[in-house]
């Protein structure tokens, strides 16, 4: 398979995996990152790579010309894979840090995803993959800022399917469950600069939040490294017909599977003693 792809998000993670991945299966890949040193690092280890933070539409449209100035001006592929997660209650989380969490999982991905697709209608061809999540799917307490801009990634996608009925642009949806990446340091991060953890009422609990994204190791005996997201990925590029959804992970499957069976308080049920 040939032709080019953009990937988001490739510092580390899945996003990292899948350049490697893609371009040893033949497709021109250019990386993206939001900080310039990775760039730099991807650049020596022989990936095409530009700057591109997902928070700035100024970098998205700056880092999408470079993208197009290596590939001919073509992009057959876009992989939205860039996202982090902002833990902490609702109640205390500032309304910054929502437009902050929404900037980078929803309205770049919609910028990047607007300037792209009239250069694949044109071409009469395309692919565009979101990396969602399991939080798109079921939601968990505590991470509601992310469980929003899934869910809301979510329907984004359906709809845009739907309008490209009766194009050769095709739109899929990666959902991954517990996958090994820094997505936890990152969220630690996240959770510090935000939440002022001695003036909540959720302190306590807090504490077990902090531990679990402390935790060294994979985050759940279900826990699958990049890699498990690769094959459905490729799939999805190059299938004459991809499917609308690619559940990995054991727990996406079965929390799919269970929010269509169990009623909602039973649902409920299940994930309060799941998250914490």
């Amino acid at each position: 398979m040939s032709g080019s792809v953009l990937v988001t998000g490739c510092s580390t993670g899945i996003g990292y995996a899948a350049a490697h991945y893609l371009k040893q299966h033949g497709f021109d890949v250019v990386a993206s990152a939001r900080n310039a040193q990775d760039v730099t690092r991807l650049r020596r280890e022989g990936l095409k790579a530009v700057q591109l933070d997902l928070a700035e539409d100024t970098s998205i449209e700056q880092g999408l010309e470079q993208a197009l100035s290596m590939t001919g001006g073509q992009l057959y592929g876009l992989f939205n894979n860039g996202a982090y997660g902002q833990p902490g209650a609702l109640e205390d989380l500032p309304t910054q840090a929502l437009r902050e969490q929404f900037n980078t999982n929803l309205f770049g991905t919609h910028h990047l995803t607007r300037l792209v697709l009239p250069l694949m209608l044109k071409a009469g061809e395309g692919r565009i993959i979101q990396n969602s999540s399991v939080l798109g799917l079921v939601a968990m307490k505590y991470r509601g800022a992310y469980n929003a801009s899934k869910f809301a990634l979510e329907g984004y996608t359906d709809t845009l399917r739907l309008e490209l009925t009766n194009t050769n642009v095709h739109v899929s949806l990666l959902e991954p469950g517990p996958i090994e990446t820094r997505f936890r340091a990152n969220a630690r991060a996240a959770f510090l600069r935000h939440i002022h953890m001695d003036q909540s009422r959720h302190q306590a609990d807090y504490q077990h939040t902090l531990a679990r994204l402390e935790k060294p190791g994979p985050s759940s005996r279900y826990s699958l490294p990049a890699e498990a997201c690769l094959p459905p990925l490729l799939h999805a590029l190059t299938s004459p017909a991809p499917k609308a959804r690619y559940p990995v992970t054991r727990p996406t499957k079965m929390l799919g599977w269970l929010r269509r069976v169990l009623s909602t308080q039973a649902l409920d049920r299940l994930l309060l003693k799941a998250g914490g």
